[in-house]
């Protein structure tokens, strides 16, 4: 396979969690698009390049519904403009490679090792009383999560502020990689979990 963006390839980037490998594909193109291929059935969305799924998630308006910080986040009309969200992922790899010395690639997979929740919650009923019960969560979902909250992280990180979008996603994904409390991502990774511990 090519590497991504005509530059960095996947030979030797490790992944040290056995239970998300098989949902982490390494493998892609130089030009990290899909054209959607892997979302008609389930379960496909394994088989699409990780660096695919982190532009994808990229491609965002802002926060959504929930407040973060006790407001409402909207910005940069993300949605859809997937050559913007390469740029965003390609720079941002650019400036990883240029502060860590080594595979952006690399990075990227820490961090979604570091910030992946093993945990959550679900609510059940019985006899008309809901309860929150602690769960395993399914490894495509700890991906999903990760993903997300960092591409998260990057928006909130550049949401008016004078921080490039590139800038925020990549020291977000090194702080990640480092499991640093200063990581958002790896905050709400630890607050879903320690509501789960309290639901056991």
């Amino acid at each position: 396979m090519a590497d991504v963006f005509g530059r960095w390839g996947s030979e030797g980037v490790e992944i040290s969690d056995l239970g998300l490998a098989r949902y982490i594909l390494l493998d892609s193109k130089t030009v990290p698009h899909s054209f959607g291929r892997q979302t008609q059935k389930r379960f496909e969305k394994g088989k699409m390049s990780i660096v695919e799924r982190l532009v994808n998630k990229t491609m965002r308006s802002g926060q959504g519904k929930r407040k973060l910080s006790g407001k409402y986040i909207r910005g940069r009309d993300g949605c859809g403009k997937k050559l913007q969200a390469m740029r965003i992922v390609e720079k941002a790899f650019e400036i990883i490679e240029s502060k860590t010395k080594q595979n952006p690639l690399q990075t990227l997979v820490k961090a979604l090792e570091n910030a992946a929740p093993r945990e959550d919650i679900t609510k059940i009923k019985r006899g008309g009383i809901a309860y929150a019960v602690a769960v395993d969560v399914a490894p495509m979902t700890r991906v999903d999560e990760a993903l997300k909250n960092i591409a998260l992280a990057g928006f909130v990180g550049s949401f008016k502020k004078k921080t490039d979008a590139a800038e925020a996603l990549a020291e977000e994904l090194i702080l990640a990689s480092k499991e640093d409390p200063k990581s958002l991502s790896v905050k709400r990774r630890d607050e879903v979990e320690r509501i789960a511990k309290s639901s056991r």
